[in-house]
């Protein structure tokens, strides 16, 4: 007891979970503007055939086909912002691809009648898109959305490499204050079992929401 008594004291404590609250807003933060602009990346990108839908496949295979530690490192050390609005950016930059994909997988998932239905009742391509076609999309992608935020709080944990101070960063300035290799470990699995929790409560919720979208209910298509 006096062992785990001399690592969480209050201070450290205090100071762990400083550095958690900044990982979860950077996670709430960098979910939040990767699904605004993945969403605009997978609709160019799905029914723009132009140079618009070109630049954004170029945009989307770019980013899931390079590290995001790259990224990361680039955005710190070549874009002049405070390093937390760099971790977010370089966050958001790289998992907006990622949405964009998910939200493409949900726009493909949609019936192609569901436009002509829309056209037919003198409805326009904008009007179908947001009022029918996107509101599918978005329950047909929840599992996969939810899947990429316990990815994106993961993630934030590379962060700790350009000095910003996430739960990750705290956890390693705390190390580093420890001369015994036994205090290291133990406060190396207590921030392995804080991740634990957070993604595996999420997890919970991805696995719910497949059971209820795979309970046999067949997708209706919407009144036009």
């Amino acid at each position: 007891m006096e062992f785990l008594q001399s690592i969480f004291t209050a201070d450290n404590v205090r100071f762990l979970l400083s550095g958690l609250q900044t990982t979860l807003l950077i996670a709430v933060i960098t979910v939040t503007l990767s699904l605004f602009f993945g969403t605009i990346l997978g609709l160019v990108r799905n029914y723009n055939k132009g140079i618009a839908g070109r630049l954004a496949a170029v945009y989307i295979e770019t980013f899931r086909n390079t590290p995001l530690i790259l990224w990361i490192l680039a955005i710190r050390f070549l874009v002049p912002i405070p390093a937390f609005y760099s971790g977010i950016l370089s966050l958001t930059i790289f998992t907006s691809a990622i949405m964009a994909e998910i939200v493409r997988g949900g726009l493909n998932a949609v019936q192609k009648g569901q436009f002509e239905a829309a056209y037919s009742q003198g409805f326009g391509f904008f009007q179908t898109l947001t009022l029918i076609v996107i509101p599918q999309c978005f329950k047909n992608i929840v599992p996969s959305l939810l899947s990429q935020v316990i990815t994106v709080v993961k993630d934030t944990s590379f962060l700790w490499a350009v000095a910003i101070e996430d739960f990750t960063g705290k956890g390693m300035i705390l190390m580093g204050r420890f001369a015994s290799s036994q205090q290291v470990f133990t406060l190396f699995a207590c921030m392995a079992a804080v991740y634990f929790i957070i993604n595996f409560t999420l997890s919970g919720i991805v696995r719910w929401q497949n059971s209820k979208n795979n309970s046999g209910q067949k997708p209706v298509l919407a009144k036009v």
